[in-house]
């Protein structure tokens, strides 16, 4: 399954994703695009639960319920 997002991009980025594929680093500037979020969100996911950790315990010891 798959979502279809449309998304600006600075000129100079698409350009380097065109360049990518044409020199057959990738299948298309799409696969880029999902690999890129990829990583990101892969390398961001500590610092999100870490986030939501941090709201829970501050939640909790408020005593909100």
């Amino acid at each position: 399954m798959t979502t279809l997002v449309h998304a600006e991009i600075p000129d100079q980025l698409a350009l380097q994703a065109k360049r990518m594929v044409e020199r057959g680093w990738a299948t298309d500037v799409e696969a880029i695009v999902a690999e890129s979020l990829r990583r990101y969100l892969e390398s961001h996911q500590e610092i999100l639960t870490e986030q939501f950790i941090q709201e829970d315990v501050t939640w909790g010891l408020q005593g909100n319920g």
